[in-house]
């Protein structure tokens, strides 16, 4: 995140990411915004609380419809919510992204909806973290406005192109899971004898291309 960078955290909750990041002067400013009318009375009053009201605005309001043009936000976050919802907010209000904002985005599923959105709306992919904590794996996607995008492959898509090639604990953790999740649904579907029908066909090849990516470094 730019130095001074002004803020929209959308779905922001009880307001948290903007308040650490206003207490510790990391941006200059920020709207806070949400749609549902708890959460939103909740960082209000948080803000108020911690102090930093003359940096942090709570917004009620329906995704991007949280900040004008006058708010000259050029950092968006999303986080903790699913990737075609993420999706669904970033695509609803096009205007809103002429200014070509940074957007941090943290979904918790679907990531590769968010990639592929990404892509085709000219967003280059920075920077991708994956981390692990309490049984949770949360992935972290950086993206800037270019002009020409570099176009992904299937598997840069599937598992992020920087994560796939660094393969952290985290990502080992997250598609060692899934690889086995799918496993005893390929199981399951040839017990059934299934082995005609479309899904069986679908998990096999995801099988592989986990396996692909897993273990194509140490050659299994």
């Amino acid at each position: 995140m730019p130095a001074g960078a002004r803020l929209a955290d959308i779905g922001s909750d009880h307001a948290y990411l903007p308040v650490y990041l206003a207490k510790k002067e990391f941006i200059s400013y920020a709207i806070a915004g949400e749609v549902v009318k708890g959460p939103y009375q909740n960082a209000t009053k948080i803000i108020e609380q911690e102090n930093v009201q003359d940096v942090v605005h709570s917004r009620l309001a329906d995704g991007l419809a949280a900040y004008s043009k006058e708010d000259r936000i050029d950092t968006i976050t999303i986080c903790g919510m699913g990737g075609p919802l993420i999706v669904s907010i970033l695509s609803v209000a096009p205007e809103k992204l002429a200014t070509h904002p940074l957007l941090i985005l943290q979904p918790n599923v679907g990531t590769d909806a968010v990639r592929g959105w990404l892509e085709q709306n000219c967003y280059q992919i920075t920077q991708e973290e994956i981390l692990s904590e309490a049984g949770h794996i949360y992935e972290i996607i950086v993206a800037e406005s270019v002009i020409n995008v570099q176009k992904m492959s299937r598997d840069e898509l599937f598992f992020g192109p920087f994560l796939m090639q660094r393969k952290e604990p985290a990502f080992i953790e997250k598609w060692t899971r899934e690889l086995r999740r799918e496993e005893k649904i390929f199981s399951a579907l040839t017990t059934a004898k299934k082995e005609n029908t479309v899904k069986y066909l679908e998990v096999k090849e995801k099988i592989k291309q986990i396996k692909g990516v897993l273990y194509h470094d140490n050659g299994q």
